[in-house]
């Protein structure tokens, strides 16, 4: 058993109070009927069954899983301390792994960053569901909006551009003054609109006047969660409704209409992706229903977490899904999670989760602070270093605003997990792009990295 120090990341687990854990929730689910099967979980599955019987923008959920083994290094101190990773590309899985609590730290990483060259991590399951819906209601024009370099806003262009539709993009700030990384991928995909920060805090008036001036007088405008919900009505067995797919194609000749996506796709369809991920993982081959996971994703809006969340609550599995809060309180997450959950409930009609959430006063996401928390956006000194130290080490690009917040939390619970407790794994959310744009911002960082890390 290796013992590991972690200098740099300092970590003491802010464990919020918490009235029930995720991972009890099996119990609930397993107040077996005379035929030995539990109800709840049963029409949890059924329910997810139902839903996921639709068209998604992804061929299929597959993805790539690594595991990360944690070394001390013989030699000195990296910028994580004294610990070396390493990657193995083709872990064992399923049913016929042996786990031996003697082994070293290790976690998992679910390579969602390889999904797509420019639409990947968790935005492509945001919109792995959001997208078909554009198709069906024959959508000509998406708005959104998010910060600068925001890989949402990217992805939602790519995809319009992609799919021959328009993606008017509100952008947070100031143009900067050389394009690079997200930026500049917005500006080559879509149209880009950059909004003084008093009117962006405004963010839903925002969105809907814009969204007014692309519709015209004779268009229309509506949002995401509306389509949601009328596509359990509409949409059948999955297939494409080909008739409106073609009339959205001549656009130019026909009223707009709008879609209007929240910033981050925050919307209760977004969750949709989420869940169809969590049921992938699931299967016998990979993580198994049986198994104790403790997920882990970096939040920005958090709506992922909450996906994730859901996803596990409605198959019955004993995954507890952590959070770590990088733009908000956790008031503030918390009441994004209720938020979300009440429109999912309202859009699918779901009204059996109220009583699987029965209880659970904590919700269904483990909010944790991160390890060094800042305000949202900052770097702090050595992180940039502890992101080249991965890459060379495992060959995973991760970045010093969202994924590495992930990194340090999943390497520190493996360390605490390793004697035969719970599996870690860590939801890659991809967005490394965004280092172009921190490397403009913080130059003294990106200094130090010139020379290569000697580890």
């Amino acid at each position: 058993m290796v013992s590991i120090a972690v200098p740099l990341l300092n970590m003491k687990l802010h464990r919020l109070p918490r009235h029930r854990p995720l991972s009890s929730l099996k119990n609930d689910f397993r107040s077996t009927t005379s035929q030995g099967v539990s109800e709840l979980k049963l029409c949890g599955e059924e329910f997810v069954t139902k839903l996921l019987d639709r068209r998604w923008t992804l061929l299929n959920p597959n993805t790539t899983i690594h595991q990360i083994k944690l070394s001390t290094m013989l030699h000195g101190n990296g910028p994580l301390g004294n610990i070396s990773f390493s990657s193995n590309t083709h872990p064992s899985l399923g049913h016929g792994t042996v786990d031996n609590g003697n082994q070293d730290p290790s976690f998992y990483v679910v390579r969602d960053d390889l999904l797509h060259p420019l639409v990947n991590g968790n935005k492509a399951r945001k919109l792995d569901g959001l997208l078909p819906l554009v198709e069906d209601h024959s959508v000509t024009d998406v708005v959104t909006c998010g910060g600068c370099q925001s890989a949402h806003a990217a992805a939602v262009a790519v995809s319009c551009a992609e799919r021959g539709l328009k993606s008017h993009l509100l952008l947070r700030g100031e143009q900067p003054e050389i394009l690079t990384g997200y930026n500049l991928i917005s500006t080559l995909y879509g149209n880009v609109k950059y909004v003084p920060r008093s009117l962006y805090a405004k963010r839903e008036e925002m969105l809907t006047r814009h969204a007014d001036l692309v519709a015209g007088n004779s268009g229309s405008v509506v949002w995401f969660n509306d389509l949601l919900e009328t596509s359990f009505t509409t949409q059948t067995s999955g297939k494409p409704n080909l008739v409106q797919i073609d009339a959205h194609m001549n656009a130019d000749s026909h009223p707009r209409k709008v879609a209007i996506i929240n910033e981050g796709a925050a919307d209760a369809v977004g969750l949709l992706g989420m869940i169809r991920l969590v049921q992938y993982l699931s299967q016998n081959h990979l993580f198994g229903k049986e198994r104790t996971l403790k997920i882990v994703v970096d939040a920005g809006t958090g709506t992922t977490a909450v996906g994730l969340g859901l996803g596990a609550l409605c198959l019955g599995l004993s995954w507890e899904v952590t959070g770590v809060m990088l733009a908000d309180t956790v008031d503030g997450y918390r009441k994004k999670e209720k938020c979300l959950i009440s429109d999912f409930k309202h859009c699918t009609a779901f009204h059996h989760i109220d009583h699987v959430l029965k209880g659970m006063d904590g919700g269904i996401v483990h909010w944790v602070e991160r390890g060094h928390p800042r305000k949202f956006g900052n770097v702090l000194k050595g992180e940039v270093e502890a992101c080249q130290q991965i890459a060379q080490q495992t060959g995973i690009l991760v970045d010093p605003i969202y994924t590495l917040a992930a990194w340090e939390l999943a390497t520190l619970l493996s360390q605490e997990e390793a004697k035969g407790g719970a599996k870690v794994v860590m939801l890659h959310t991809g967005g490394t792009l965004g280092m172009f744009g921190l490397a403009q911002r913080y130059k003294s960082y990106f200094h130090a990295v010139k020379d290569g890390l000697l580890v």
